[in-house]
């Protein structure tokens, strides 16, 4: 067995090299045919199945990818537009009454806790929308704990309300419920019961001026939908190697998840911002829920079981910020995966006793939107790439078959790409993360699944607003110390890989450390924070 003479080089090369001691040499001798008999018998039986099992998770994945995207294709190719499939006519009055009559209440929500640097550009984008002013109410819901922050974000309140629009500044006892308690004490107020939609943005996100005349339309003019989602633009896609690669998932996620979730069943996942909800929708689907950190998730699938539709208007763009530095990008990732997972456990069984949903759009949730796609796709990445490979160099008797190693990953990873093709040469680099960050989501949807500690863990991702313009990301962060760039997990799993591809490359040398020593570095990248780069086009 090529692995075992491999295993017993490496012995007596140590042996003629240290002059080992016979009784270490004779027991080493001794263990060697029981390590074969274990090699033979276990673990090479197991490695095999670990491969047939990666072998169909990879036909899953790929063809997740390939359904979406031909269902994206093909509504641009028929130009099957959210305006052309719903009536979105500007709102008009009718002869007999007021213009400003004509435009429904709208409540418009800012969530957010202890927002410094974004709090202006998000109620000042608010305070700007292009509506009649007695017909729109701005809410700011501020949980933040820092005195001096929550007296600035009251102040830029009064400013506005000074100037004659209806914004009301709302605070609570304690964050209990996080942002889906504070959202639903928000919507217990008396005056937000005669709002006939709800308007939601984060704290780093500015809607232009028109947005609401663009949204708004599509719940008036059709009863039956509950949520008008709009796509996210990225004003700091350019700051750092970190941005840049963020941009390409979250590109492929609107362009084609989103838009295809909305053309084939009416349901995607409600993204937590930028997007109008009908308050009727939200009344009879039972309100925010907190018993996952996927609140928003929660309340669209509540929705859709009760029958409503959504839409998703990738035309219409909101302007947002993506995480700067790698400690806020991994708690919005693990609250994004650990969320789902606790969530589709809570809601599997009401998935299935829904009555107002057809059986497609049950298949859709459960096997696209869940298992597919947040489950087996995770799973997958982090598996394969980063412990099936590397034990595959130990034990070759499980081979891996070309078609698996390379056409299928690089298939999957040339259709994350579309959505992004001005990124096209940090295909590698954005291959190799995601990897990498394959392993924090998985251990997120355990957590999930199995409500451990961290299941329900919400820590606020830190925006940096037109900070990052001035000061450098560290600067402002204080992440400088080095125990706060120190990841043991990915550190461990990085040297794995570097030991891997070093006893391919000694001893079997048949070019498998290719593969490993790329995913080994963007380890210790990724375990040392040593990422930020500047990839700027200039």
């Amino acid at each position: 067995m090529e692995g075992g003479h491999a295993l017993r080089a490496v012995v007596l090369g140590a042996h003629d090299r240290l002059s080992v001691p016979a009784a270490i040499a004779a027991i080493a001798d001794a263990l060697l045919p029981v390590w074969e008999q274990v090699r033979a018998g276990v673990l090479v039986p197991l490695l095999r199945a670990a491969v047939v099992l990666c072998m169909a998770m990879s036909v899953v994945v790929l063809a997740e990818k390939v359904f979406l995207g031909t269902v994206s294709s093909a509504t641009k190719l028929l130009r099957r537009r959210p305006w052309r499939v719903y009536r979105c006519d500007p709102i008009a009055p009718r002869p007999d009454e007021e213009e400003a009559a004509a435009y429904p209440m709208v409540l418009v929500q800012i969530p957010m806790y202890n927002e410094k640097e974004v709090y202006q550009l998000s109620i000042g984008a608010a305070c700007r929308l292009t509506w009649p002013v007695d017909r729109l109410i701005v809410q700011v819901l501020d949980d933040s704990t820092d005195g001096v922050i929550k007296e600035l974000v009251k102040s830029e309140c009064e400013r506005w309300a000074a100037e004659g629009i209806a914004i009301r500044y709302e605070t609570r006892k304690d964050r209990a419920g996080y942002k889906a308690g504070n959202l639903k004490e928000g919507m217990r107020h008396a005056y937000v019961r005669g709002c006939e939609f709800v308007a939601m943005f984060d704290a780093d996100f500015q809607p232009a001026p028109d947005f609401l005349l663009k949204t708004v339309p599509f719940l008036v003019h059709n009863p039956r939908l509950a949520l008008v989602q709009t796509r996210w633009k990225f004003v700091n896609a350019n700051d750092c190697l970190l941005t840049r690669m963020q941009e390409m998932s979250m590109d492929y996620h609107f362009k084609v998840e989103q838009e295809a979730g909305s053309s084939l069943c009416n349901f995607f996942g409600y993204n937590g911002t930028a997007g109008v909800w009908r308050t009727q929708a939200i009344v009879e689907s039972g309100g925010w829920e907190d018993r996952t950190t996927a609140e928003d998730m929660d309340l669209a699938l509540s929705a859709a079981l009760l029958g409503w539709d959504f839409v998703y208007v990738g035309s219409i763009k909101v302007k947002s910020e993506l995480p700067s530095t790698l400690k806020a990008y991994r708690s919005q990732q693990h609250r994004w995966s650990c969320g789902p997972a606790l969530l589709f456990k809570k809601m599997f069984w009401e998935i299935l006793a829904a009555k107002n949903v057809s059986v497609w759009k049950k298949l859709y949730m459960i096997y696209d939107f869940f298992i597919a796609r947040r489950i087996i796709g995770t799973f997958f990445t982090f598996f394969f790439f980063s412990v099936l490979i590397p034990l595959n160099i130990l034990l070759p008797e499980a081979q891996i078959p070309v078609w698996e190693l390379i056409y299928i990953p690089a298939a999957i990873t040339l259709l994350n790409a579309v959505g992004t093709p001005r990124s096209i040469h940090l295909i590698i680099l954005w291959f190799l993360f995601e990897n990498v960050m394959a392993l924090h989501r998985f251990k997120a949807v355990l957590i999930g699944f199995f409500e451990a500690d961290r299941a329900n863990e919400w820590i606020v991702t830190q925006k940096l607003g037109n900070l990052q313009k001035t000061k450098s990301v560290d600067s402002v962060t204080g992440n400088r110390r080095f125990k706060n760039r120190f990841h043991f997990l990915e550190i461990c799993i990085g040297l794995f890989l570097l030991v891997s591809a070093c006893f391919d490359y000694l001893y079997r040398d048949d070019y498998f450390y290719l593969f490993v020593l790329p995913q080994s570095m963007m380890y210790f990248v990724i375990g040392f924070q040593f990422i930020g780069l500047s990839v700027s086009d200039d």
